[in-house]
């Protein structure tokens, strides 16, 4: 049988209407009218506000292999699917309805194009309407922008877009100017507060084995960090790079892609670092002798912040405690 023709629909308003046994047969009728009535005896009735309010989540059965199951998919989705929500900026909400456009960078997606390390900048539309080669305020560099190809994306295919509306997502051609959290708009100047980085939780030293290949780890390295894989810091007591993750699988993640996407190999050196925490003061003064005093657990990260890599719980509260006009930030959003 061909799995992706669509058959017949068969309408039906009761689960024991015979002609479910006509259609699959009286064992497979008997089986999903016992699957069923399981289910109504297992889960609560769906109630929609339920659904907006995030406190469940809706479950369907169906094979898009088989294509049964997709349609009603998509025509409940449809139907239930909350219309978009006002965004909170820092300086204001921002209401879809709105006339002018802002919108913000919430994904990068590095290599899309191996053969030209090109990156998409993923947007999404808060208000107004996007259009393409129109020019918008990079608001983080102060610039004008526009774009002559933007994306939609469905799957693994992709075409130009000329507009885009308040909760759609449109990706735009990035060549090192996006950052997550970059806000795009007709002249204003507001912020939207990406996603912040959480602190890691292990760590290791990334050295290059191939010196001929190091331009390219570099870039690798540097694109994969803007897609939020992993977080680097430089070490400011011997200059190291780390990458600090928050699972094992990020590192083999990462060795995988910068071999087989950027042709860069690595291998990775274990330290023993128990957290990664942003730090600041309006004492400079006390900010500078902290430095000094935990001068080899000092690192940059890629904004140029300081930042404490604690070896131990222990250690930390100390830190605290000792230092109690800095502040200790775990997210690098402060």
């Amino acid at each position: 049988a061909d799995k992706q023709r669509v058959s017949d629909r068969v309408d039906i308003t009761d689960i024991n209407d015979p002609v479910i046994d006509e259609a699959v047969g009286a064992d497979d009728a008997e089986k999903l009218r016992s699957d069923i009535e399981l289910i109504d005896g297992v889960y609560p009735e769906f109630e929609e506000q339920d659904y907006l309010d995030a406190l469940v989540a809706p479950v369907f059965f169906g094979s898009a292999l088989n294509t049964f199951g997709v349609k009603e998919l998509l025509d409940c989705f449809i139907r239930i699917a909350p219309s978009p929500r006002p965004v909170q900026a820092v300086e204001r909400e921002v209401v879809p309805t709105e006339e002018k456009f802002t919108g913000f960078v919430f994904k990068i997606h590095a290599n899309m194009d191996p053969n030209h390390r090109s990156c998409i900048a993923f947007v999404k539309v808060c208000s107004g309407v996007f259009h393409r080669n129109q020019y918008y305020h990079h608001v983080r560099s102060n610039k004008q922008v526009r774009f002559a190809a933007p994306t939609a994306f469905m799957a693994q295919k992709k075409e130009v877009i000329d507009d885009v509306y308040p909760g759609d997502i449109v990706g735009l051609p990035d060549n090192g100017t996006f950052k997550i959290g970059d806000t795009l708009t007709e002249g204003e100047l507001l912020h939207f507060k990406g996603l912040p980085s959480f602190s890691p939780e292990m760590f290791k030293y990334i050295e290059n084995t191939d010196p001929m290949r190091t331009k390219q780890l570099s870039k690798g390295i540097e694109q994969l960090m803007d897609e939020g894989v992993a977080q680097l810091f430089v070490n400011q007591f011997n200059n190291r790079k780390i990458i600090g993750t928050v699972g094992q699988l990020q590192f083999e993640v990462i060795q995988y892609r910068l071999l087989h996407e950027y042709g860069a190999s690595c291998r990775w050196e274990p330290i023993h670092l128990y957290k990664a925490c942003w730090i600041e003061s309006d004492d400079k003064e006390a900010l500078e002798a902290f430095k000094r005093r935990k001068q080899q657990y000092m690192a940059l990260d890629r904004e140029g912040r300081d930042v404490f890599l604690a070896d131990s719980g222990y250690v930390l509260d100390m830190a605290q405690q000792d230092f109690p006009k800095l502040k200790f930030h775990f997210t690098s959003e402060f």
